[in-house]
C-alpha cells in the first residue's frame, strides 16, 4: 500500500471514512480487490503510518498533534511525512472572548474587606461538552446541553440570591469544569463522548461562568472566584477557559476578584478559617486520586500538606474540599486537623459512572460561614431529574 499512502491520507483529510476510501481507490486504479479486503488493508496501512510518526514524535519530545510534517533523511532515502495526528487548533478565542468584553479596559478593583460572616458556593465536575446520553444509548440517557447548563446556572444562582446571608461571597470551582480536549482525558487513557466541539465547548464553558457572575455580582459588595485549573478530564482545556474568564471579569466587575489555582493542591484563609481545595486528582501522578472515604492515606497526604504551610497551621479551622467523586459526603470526625468534604457534580452523571456505579445526582452546596467560630450553615441542593 505504500504507493497509495499519499492519497489515503488525502482522501482521510477530506472526511472520507476507510471504507470509503477503499473503495475509492478501487476505482481510480482500477483495482481488482473486495472492498473489504481493501478497507483491512488500508486500516493497516494508517496504522503502521501512524506508529512511525508517533515513534518519531516520542523520539523527539514533542506532541504529535504539534507537528504537521515530518521530514525523514538517512543514507537511503529522504522521506517527507504528513503527519494525520496533526490537529489545527480551531478555536477562534480572540472573536469568542471579544463577545463577551465589548472592548472594556482593566478596572480597579474594590478593597477586600469581608465582615465576620461569608457566604460560600462550591461547585464541581461540570464537564461542559460532555454527552451523558451517548445519542440516547447510555442507561440512564440525559440531555446536558448548553441549554440546560444555563438553566441550572440560572437556577444556582436563584437560590444564593434568596439564601443571601452576607455582603462577601466565595465561589469555588473545584474542577473538571470542561470534560475534554478532542474528547480524551488528561492521561488519554480513554474517549469521552462529547456533544460539542473544542469552540462550542470553550464558548458555552465562557458563557456559563460569566453568566453567574452577572447574577450575583449586583447582590454582593465582594466575590472571591477560586478555580482549580489541575484535574483529570480537562487540564491546560479548563485553565484556559477559567483565564479568558478572568480576563472577562476584570473588565466587567470590580468586586470580583478571580484566582486560577494551577497546582493539584491549593488553599486560602479567612478569618480563622483555612480552606484547602483540590480537584481530587490530577493530570500527571495521582490517578487513583482522593478516596470518597478518608484513608489512613489521605489523612497523611492532607496533614503534610498542612505541616508544610505555617499560614494554614495557624488557622483554627481546616476543611478540605474535594471534587471528582461525584458525591456528597462531609466527614468531620475522621481527622482532628481538618474536616474532609466531598461535593457532588454540576453535571449529570456520565456513561461510565452510570454503568459502573448509578444514576447518582447532580447539584452543589451553599455555606453560611461564621469566620470566627466553627460554625457553617450547610445548605446542599439537588436539581431535579
Amino acid at each position: 500500500m505504500k504507493q497509495y499512502m499519499d492519497r489515503i491520507l488525502e482522501l482521510l483529510d477530506s472526511g472520507m471514512t476507510k471504507a470509503d476510501i477503499a473503495r475509492q481507490l478501487i476505482t481510480e486504479n482500477n483495482l481488482n480487490s473486495k472492498p473489504e479486503t481493501m478497507r483491512v488493508s488500508v486500516s493497516r496501512a494508517l496504522a503502521k503510518h501512524n506508529k512511525g510518526v508517533d515513534e518519531a514524535c516520542d523520539d523527539l519530545q514533542v506532541a504529535p498533534s504539534n507537528v504537521p510534517y515530518l521530514w525523514l533523511k538517512t543514507k537511503q532515502a529522504s522521506l517527507f511525512i504528513k503527519n494525520p495526528a496533526y490537529r489545527i487548533d480551531e478555536i477562534d478565542y480572540e472573536t469568542i472572548v471579544s463577545k463577551f468584553l465589548q472592548d472594556k479596559p482593566v478596572i480597579v478593583k474594590k478593597e477586600w474587606k469581608p465582615g465576620t460572616t461569608i457566604d460560600r458556593l462550591v461547585w464541581t465536575d461540570v464537564h461542559v461538552g460532555m454527552d451523558a446520553s451517548r445519542k440516547g444509548l447510555a442507561l440512564y440517557a440525559e440531555d446536558w446541553n448548553e441549554k440546560i447548563l444555563m438553566e441550572r446556572v440560572h437556577e444556582m444562582a436563584a437560590f444564593v440570591i434568596a439564601n443571601k446571608a452576607s455582603d462577601t461571597l466565595i465561589l469555588d470551582d473545584l474542577g473538571d469544569f470542561m470534560d475534554g480536549w478532542d474528547g480524551e482525558t488528561t492521561r488519554k487513557g480513554h474517549k469521552l463522548p462529547q456533544n460539542m466541539t473544542n469552540e462550542e465547548a470553550f464558548e458555552t464553558g465562557l458563557k456559563a461562568k460569566v453568566l453567574l457572575i452577572d447574577y450575583l455580582a449586583p447582590q454582593y459588595k465582594n466575590i472571591m472566584c477560586n478555580n482549580i485549573c489541575e484535574d483529570n478530564h480537562s487540564g491546560a482545556f479548563g485553565y484556559i477557559v477559567n483565564s479568558a474568564f478572568k480576563h472577562v471579569i476584570d473588565r466587567k466587575h470590580n468586586n470580583v476578584t478571580v484566582h486560577n489555582h494551577k497546582k493539584f493542591i491549593n488553599h486560602y484563609i479567612i478569618g480563622d478559617h483555612g480552606f484547602i481545595i483540590s480537584h481530587g486528582k490530577d493530570s500527571r501522578n495521582l490517578k487513583f486520586g482522593f478516596k470518597v472515604q478518608l484513608d489512613p492515606r489521605s489523612v497523611e497526604k492532607i496533614s503534610q500538606y498542612i505541616r508544610h504551610s505555617q499560614e494554614i497551621r495557624a488557622c483554627k479551622y481546616v476543611e478540605f474540599s474535594k471534587g471528582d467523586s461525584h458525591q456528597m459526603l462531609f466527614d468531620y470526625c475522621s481527622s482532628d486537623e481538618f474536616d474532609y468534604f466531598n461535593f457532588p457534580a454540576f453535571s449529570p452523571s456520565s456513561e461510565w459512572v452510570q454503568t459502573n456505579f448509578k444514576k447518582g445526582r447532580s447539584g452543589f452546596v451553599f455555606f453560611q460561614i461564621d469566620l470566627e467560630s466553627n460554625r457553617k450553615v450547610v445548605m446542599p441542593y439537588f436539581f431535579n431529574i
